[in-house]
């Protein structure tokens, strides 16, 4: 019997080592098509696009992604997979915002690839801790957390510098007080639902403590 059927099962075989290839190579193909270009990111970030209404996102986050206005927040260094990931949020519920939710939604997934390309390339200016008053209480929180509120060290997953983890945590050094502050508050409050274990810790910080790290964190480099 096993005789018998061997051809066919040899045939069979071959067909499928086929077709493995064929969708092999279309991978690569696929790979290759959707392969960030930070020239385009460049061009989009600088320019925008007036044929797809897309407004140059410079005027917002600055030259090179180096935001000067503290609500909006710094982009420069920032890692490529994590802008790629909150460009795509932005496009639902999880991170609406009046603003950015039409811009994310008039871009292609290569368009994000293309500017997160750009962007995380971009040496960031660095910035600084302003209330001396608080910066102790923001150190102790960013680098030990707080043990009677369960809330863990943010140093432990965005790096005692503040330098994130590419592909995981953000990039936080030199980000604007102000933007942070503001985003821990939309984590606490649920107006951002785009990471549970933000929302988890957010919950448990005071409108002081949020303060204070968000300036500990302006300082980081």
């Amino acid at each position: 019997m096993n005789r018998a059927f061997s051809p066919l099962l040899k045939s069979i075989f071959v067909a499928l080592l086929a077709v493995s290839a064929l969708a092999h190579a279309a991978d690569e193909k696929a790979a290759v098509a959707v392969k960030a270009d930070p020239a385009k990111g460049e061009a989009l970030y600088t320019n925008g696009d007036a044929t797809r209404n897309i407004t140059a996102c410079v005027s917002c986050h600055g030259a090179a992604g180096n935001s000067t206005i503290s609500a909006n927040p710094k982009l420069a260094g920032q890692h490529a997979a994590y802008l790629v990931k909150e460009l795509t949020n932005f496009r639902t519920a999880d991170r609406n915002n009046p603003i950015m939710s039409p811009l994310a939604k008039a871009l292609s997934d290569e368009d994000l690839k293309n500017l997160a390309a750009y962007l995380s390339a971009q040496a960031p200016k660095p910035g600084a801790a302003k209330n001396k008053d608080t910066l102790e209480l923001g150190k102790h929180i960013y680098r030990g957390g707080i043990a009677s509120k369960n809330v863990p060290a943010c140093a432990g997953c965005h790096s005692p510098n503040g330098a994130g983890i590419p592909a995981q945590y953000p990039r936080l050094a030199g980000q604007h007080q102000d933007y942070t502050a503001a985003e821990l508050t939309n984590f606490r409050s649920g107006a951002r639902t785009n990471s549970p274990q933000m929302t988890t810790i957010a919950e448990r910080l005071s409108d002081k403590e949020i303060k204070a790290v968000a300036d500990y964190i302006a300082g980081l480099k």
